[in-house]
């Protein structure tokens, strides 16, 4: 992959977690998102799926920290966000053993009527817990909707942050997971 586009799209990201702006970021910031996910789709942390999401969250952030050699109290730039999410997650080993797992259980949570479907209402909720502009939300979804049935399957969900994170192909649906780069 292009390092400039991984670059972008890893900055892209960090901009999800820090909402503030402040430059930096850290473990409450990553748990600031699972949260603001949580109450758009008013479920409490406490339930399973809630705690799944928290844990995979907190997961994500202590494989972060620890591919930086830091301690789960560390702040961290853009760059130091890049250079851990390569480490951890792009090159390293635990994007199936730690990120896809907080990843499914953002899909879980997208999916209330356990049908296995993500409807475009459920992903708007998604996206604005991310931050994503509300305009961009309907070609997001009509790019990661591969089998163009006007849902989005969990599977289709998983695979598109797959390549929005680790991918190499610039023009992969994935990489419009947040809207256009």
């Amino acid at each position: 992959m292009p390092i400039d586009l991984r670059d972008h799209k890893l900055d892209r990201a960090f901009g999800h977690l820090d909402v503030s702006g402040t430059g930096e970021i850290d473990r409450e910031d990553v748990l600031g998102l699972g949260a603001r996910l949580l109450v758009g789709f008013g479920e409490s942390p406490t339930s399973l799926i809630g705690r799944r999401l928290v844990d995979g969250f907190d997961g994500i952030w202590t494989a972060l920290a620890r591919s930086l050699e830091r301690d789960n109290d560390a702040r961290l730039s853009p760059e130091d966000f890049r250079k851990g999410m390569t480490a951890a997650f792009v090159e390293g080993a635990d994007y199936d053993a730690v990120f896809r797992p907080a990843v499914e259980a953002v899909a879980e949570l997208c999916d209330q009527n356990r049908d296995g479907t993500i409807g475009m209402r459920e992903f708007r909720l998604m996206l604005a817990a991310f931050g994503t502009a509300y305009d961009d939300v309907d070609e997001a979804f009509d790019r990661l909707d591969r089998d163009h049935d006007g849902t989005l399957t969990v599977s289709e969900l998983v695979l598109a942050v797959r390549e929005y994170y680790t991918g190499d192909d610039p023009h992969a649906p994935g990489n419009w997971l947040f809207g256009p780069l």
